[in-house]
């Protein structure tokens, strides 16, 4: 199903699915949590605010093709963060990828490495139920985004889910 919607937008979801889904994703994301205890925890509000207010980088932790589906806007790729590593010493950082396993890894390895970090509880899925912006390649806002498989096709009302 890789950049084609499998699911498509749903439509005639209740609330209480919408509850469901978002208590899933937390018991997802609470069965990952074990791989990194030590780094800390931010929502998808706090990190509007914290965008609002300047001296955050977002760091998308997946791979080429999911971020050609969609990005949190102002995000940049791991791959940028790492080439440029010693730019963000004084920055917060906040990683993120689909649900927050492989950027609670990522986030915990910046850790170690002196970086004031979190990571994204829920990550994208989180922050869809949040209602909060996403942009394709080109920077124009989209309501796709690649939830890695079916397993995490739990996206909130409105966005389409892609893998």
């Amino acid at each position: 199903c890789l950049l084609t919607s499998c699911n498509g937008l749903r439509s005639g979801d209740t609330s209480s699915t919408e509850a469901a889904r978002l208590e899933q994703i937390d018991t997802l994301y609470q069965g990952y949590r074990k791989d990194f205890p030590d780094v800390k925890e931010i929502t998808p509000q706090e990190v509007e605010a914290m965008q609002k207010a300047g001296n955050l980088v977002l760091v998308d932790v997946r791979s080429r093709e999911e971020q050609a589906i969609s990005m949190i806007p102002g995000a940049i790729a791991a791959e940028a963060f790492a080439a440029a590593e010693a730019n963000y010493r004084n920055k917060t950082i906040v990683t993120y990828c689909t649900i927050g396993a492989r950027s609670g890894i990522y986030a915990d390895e910046l850790r170690k490495k002196g970086f004031e970090v979190f990571n994204l509880k829920g990550s994208l899925l989180a922050w869809t139920h949040a209602g909060l912006p996403l942009e394709n390649s080109e920077g124009k806002g989209t309501k796709r985004v690649h939830v890695y498989g079916k397993k995490w096709d739990l996206v909130a009302d409105g966005y389409e889910a892609v893998w």
